[in-house]
């Protein structure tokens, strides 16, 4: 007789490993329409046939609370072939006695929708003992001599947290702090974890945290990956959901609130079975510790609202050149460093005679990595000379902004040095220009001089005087001649 169960036993296992498997039928079992109120409720869904390789939420039910989830499988030979079903079973536990409605509601089985009507559930009084509608059958119970009884499950201590933290607490207006949203386990964490719906907390959370008065510079996580760091001489798995740096326009607090994170902490099995549900699906919440940044003015300044904040070097791709007057070169003033790349305004063109620009093309390239936001912002100028000699651009070109690092105003300004040679240029470069005005209705205008025209019109406006005069005049003499 025991050989006869080994080799049915040995039969079956060979079958799974080979996928001899029939068609795949899904079944949604609900539980009774009445329990206790110290019972629980269950939904359980079973596949024939295959594994449950995914599945969806179960739903809520009013009055009720989810208590987790337990997973079992089975198998049966018959005339020598085999059958198999996998099930999840959702616990319910009722909060309070009354009637409750269960309404109809689909769940999506291995990416396949599946449907239930629901019921009505009826919540009584407690009762003496619990019933076995929330007990997990095990099909190798009898077969193996065991007691189907469902599992005891415990919880494992966690070593982990969650944390919403920044770089800096105390800022400038304009220079920017980093935000992290991550999830940490240690590396003697022994607590099964697994992420729940991270992209819909994240979104709630970034409600509550994100400042209104700042620009963003997100630094786009798509994957949760693990990242070994080292925290007080402990090392941590730490699981990035979020970064981004924040540039506030004004000054003041700004105050990121305590916020959740639900995680999936599953419960394990006391006395763990080779067939059974060996853990169960459990919550926990975790929440951050709240946060204030301090926002500091700009120190006084004439450009004090205009500049850049940030720790900014200049980039020039010249140091000394000789050309020819009247013929023009391109010459870059590029501006990298950290903070606020987008904000970055043109550098500001002095006045000087002789030197010719024009309105510069503008290139910028941004790097979001390391905790920070860095990058370039460079402006092409096409320049022309109109005598010769030497030219410093640094009287010519300049860019002031503010340095956090330091607390100071600094200006960046140009090394490059100009050597220009040959005639001057100053007439044809007014030749160039386009003066405008009276310049302009040259090519229109008559050529007659303009005092012919005007005799006509002083011809016309006597001889209306005259007559005005004229009639002047012989209404007094009419009226005198009648008094």
């Amino acid at each position: 007789m025991n050989k006869t169960i080994l080799k049915l036993f040995f039969v079956c296992m060979a079958n799974i490993l080979v996928g001899f498997t029939y068609g795949q039928e899904v079944q949604i079992e609900l539980g009774p329409d009445e329990i206790g109120l110290n019972e629980t409720f269950t939904i359980k869904v079973t596949l024939s046939n295959d594994k449950i390789k995914s599945y969806d939420q179960f739903p809520e039910i009013q009055g009720f609370q989810k208590q987790g989830i337990s997973q079992s499988s089975s198998m049966n030979i018959i005339n020598g072939q085999m059958s198999s079903s996998n099930s999840i079973i959702q616990y319910y536990k009722p909060s309070r006695k009354g009637q409750f409605t269960l309404g109809s509601f689909e769940i999506l089985i291995n990416g396949e929708a599946h449907s239930s009507p629901g019921k009505r559930i009826t919540v009584t009084d407690a009762v003496s003992s619990q019933s076995s509608g929330g007990n997990v059958f095990d099909p190798f119970a009898e077969f193996f001599g065991r007691n189907a009884e469902e599992p005891e499950y415990i919880e494992l201590d966690d070593d982990a947290f969650f944390s919403v933290s920044v770089d800096k607490d105390v800022i400038y207006a304009g220079e920017g702090f980093t935000v992290n949203i991550a999830f940490y386990m240690s590396e003697q964490n022994q607590a099964p974890f697994q992420f729940y719906e991270p992209g819909r907390q994240l979104d709630a959370i970034l409600k509550k945290i994100k400042p209104a008065n700042a620009w963003e510079e997100n630094f786009n996580i798509t994957n949760i990956e693990p990242q070994v760091v080292d925290l007080n001489g402990k090392r941590w798995q730490k699981f990035k959901v979020y970064e981004a740096t924040f540039f506030p326009f004004s000054e003041g607090k700004i105050e990121i609130p305590r916020v959740p994170w639900e995680m999936i902490k599953y419960r394990i099995a006391k006395n763990p079975t080779f067939f059974g549900a060996n853990r169960q699906e459990d919550f926990k919440t975790f929440y951050s510790t709240a946060k204030t940044i301090t926002v500091k003015p700009l120190p006084a300044h004439p450009l004090k609202n205009e500049v850049s904040v940030g720790v900014y070097q200049l980039r020039e791709n010249i140091s000394e050149l000789e050309v020819e007057t009247g013929k023009g070169f391109n010459y870059n003033f590029a501006i990298s460093g950290v903070g606020n790349i987008n904000a970055i305004k043109d550098p500001k063109r002095l006045p000087g005679a002789n030197l010719n620009t024009f309105d510069p093309n503008v290139r910028q390239q941004i790097n979001r990595g390391y905790g920070r936001v860095s990058g370039i912002k460079e402006y092409s100028y096409f320049i022309t000379l109109n005598e010769a000699g030497e030219y410093n651009l640094k009287d010519y070109f300049q860019w002031v902004y503010f340095d956090p690092i330091r607390g100071v105003y600094d200006t960046l300004s140009p090394s490059a040095k100009i050597i220009a040679s040959g005639e001057s240029k100053v007439n044809q470069a007014l030749s160039s220009q386009r003066l405008g005005g009276l310049y302009d209705r040259i090519s229109t205008e008559n050529n007659q001089f303009s005092n012919e025209k005007y005799k006509y019109y002083f011809t016309i406006a006597i001889n209306l005087l005259l007559l005005g005069a004229v009639i002047l005049l012989s209404v007094l003499i009419i009226r005198k001649n009648n008094g």
